[in-house]
């Protein structure tokens, strides 16, 4: 028998079998691939979307779920989420670029084991399997680990005398470090991440260029470079010498952004539709009248700074607990309604008694040569027109008819508020794919005008209404012939005339009317 010398020998003059018994874990291990996560189909119709933002860098770990990236599209902004466990290992889309639906957008590594059906929908392989490779790459490394010298030592292992002295931070010389020039970064401003780049590489604060030449006041290259050509004057300087230069003579030429063309191509589509216009003033002068005691009695939980209690000295839960109002963010909360809440009230009443204007004309497959159908909802949705800093949209407010006045006017609120962000923050539930039957566009509130000529496009339900401004006139018709002041707004209708006819949209606005002009019929009803 050999003793533990002989032993020692023989392990000695083995290494090879040594080098194979420390790269066996590898076949057992699982095995990584390479797929290309793919842009999947956000909304009918869209075809292509902008990266506004990434929310993991390479190589990064993420979990099934995980937001991926933002993007925007012509109708709203949607996360991407990662559908399995994995690593991203490359951004194929950076921030700021077109993103095709279909194309990959990042490469992520996965165990191979955890792919399954639906995982495979959103990816495709980018690489062939990688175990053979971990292998060959880790046996080599391991054999070559005992042939190399010891290395150098690292820069924690040099003595304390040989490294270099830092300046102390509050030192007028100190340069600025990479954490003092990314500060300026952390703002909302919009740039293609080579100009950011760029910009920290020369310790350029792009919040003083903001906002840009570019689309959306985007910073571009030429931003930043005339920037550097002026000298890094002062600041006040040099905006107050900007604001007076003339302007130039020479044409511009401006490419339209993303929700603008998107609006461009509808409209294109809206030529297919033939209008029918009907125009018509309704008084509301009682629903002024009652617009005050309304906001008297908005609920406390609608309210940003609720009133106390008035039952401070007796307990309303003493014998059993009171139903609680829901919480209502700040997004969601006023003090003051308008004239629109009311409007859509109204106008689902009349869209209950007249199914017509429940119903959407039902999509078809390409070639198609059925006869077209009509879908009839159960409950009235309404979109409204929504002027935002980055375009036109119309979000949908559905089963209006089950809403309050209260509860539509915190609705509204929320919509604005979302609109109002840069980027778009009006999401796929604000917008879904199959929006209101009736769309209502608010043109009064901006300009005087009395009238418009609102245009229908493909999918954007059987008829649209502008609403103009709401002005007090002299109508002869009242008062016993002798007249009578009256506050009256002018409403602008136009209905798909294929399958609405002219006198049923008649009609169906004096049904409108009804309702508009006797406000106290909601009452009655809710009784």
């Amino acid at each position: 028998m050999l003793g533990l010398q002989g032993r020692l020998q023989l392990l000695r003059g083995r290494p090879s079998r040594a080098s194979l018994f420390h790269t066996s874990s590898t076949a057992w291990a699982s095995r990584k691939v390479l797929q290309k996560f793919k842009l999947a189909d956000i909304g009918e119709g869209i075809t292509e979307c902008e990266v506004i933002k990434w929310n993991v860098k390479p190589p990064g770990v993420v979990q099934a779920f995980d937001q991926l990236c933002e993007v925007q599209s012509d109708k709203a902004s949607v996360e991407i989420t990662s559908p399995f466990d994995g690593v991203v290992k490359e951004l194929l889309v950076q921030e700021g670029e077109v993103a095709k639906v279909g194309e990959g957008l990042c490469l992520i590594e996965v165990d191979e084991d955890s792919l399954d059906e639906n995982a495979k929908k959103f990816t495709e392989p980018a690489s062939p399997p990688l175990h053979q490779e971990q292998e060959a790459v880790q046996r080599k490394a391991f054999e070559t680990r005992s042939e190399q010298p010891p290395s150098a030592p690292t820069p924690a292992q040099e003595p304390h005398s040989s490294r270099k002295r830092r300046p102390h931070p509050l030192d007028p010389n100190h340069p600025p470090d990479a954490s003092t020039i990314l500060e300026s970064f952390s703002k909302n401003v919009l740039a293609k991440p080579a100009v950011r780049h760029l910009a920290r590489e020369l310790g350029v604060d792009l919040n003083k260029l903001a906002p840009g030449s570019g689309r959306d006041g985007r910073i571009e290259k030429e931003d930043l470079e005339r920037y550097l050509a002026g000298g890094r004057k002062e600041e006040s300087t040099t905006s107050t010498a900007s604001a007076h230069q003339p302007q130039s003579s020479a044409d511009v030429v401006v490419e339209l952004g993303r929700t603008r063309y998107g609006m461009w191509k509808a409209m294109e589509k809206s030529l297919q539709i033939p209008h029918f216009g009907y125009s018509t003033t309704l008084d509301i002068t009682n629903l002024h009248h009652i617009l005050p005691l309304l906001n008297t009695c908005i609920p406390p939980h609608y309210l940003p700074d609720p009133p106390p209690s008035p039952y401070q000295a007796i307990n309303p839960s003493a014998v059993h607990p009171a139903p609680s109002p829901p919480p209502v963010p700040a997004s969601r909360q006023f003090s003051k309604l308008t004239y629109l809440p009311l409007f859509l009230k109204t106008l689902s009443k009349a869209m209950h008694e007249w199914p017509l204007f429940r119903a959407s004309i039902t999509p078809r497959a390409a070639g198609d040569t059925a006869k077209p159908t009509l879908t009839v909802r159960p409950y009235a949705d309404i979109s409204v027109a929504l002027s935002t800093p980055t375009g036109l949209y119309t979000p949908t407010i559905q089963r209006v008819d089950t809403h309050s006045v209260f509860s539509l006017a915190a609705e509204l609120k929320h919509l604005s508020h979302l609109g109002r962000q840069t980027p778009c923050g009006l999401t796929p539930a604000e917008m879904p794919r199959r929006g209101g039957t009736i769309t209502v566009s608010n043109v009064g509130a901006i300009g005087a005008g009395d009238f418009a000529s609102p245009v229908l496009v493909p999918g954007g339900g059987v008829a649209i209404v502008a609403l103009g401004r709401a002005k007090w006139v002299w109508d002869v018709d009242r008062g016993d012939g002798k007249g009578e002041r009256r506050l009256k707004i002018g409403v602008s209708w136009s209905a798909d005339h294929r399958v609405v006819e002219g006198a049923e949209l008649a009609a169906f606005v004096e049904c409108w009317r009804a309702y508009v002009e006797m406000p106290e019929r909601l009452i009655g009803e809710a009784v």
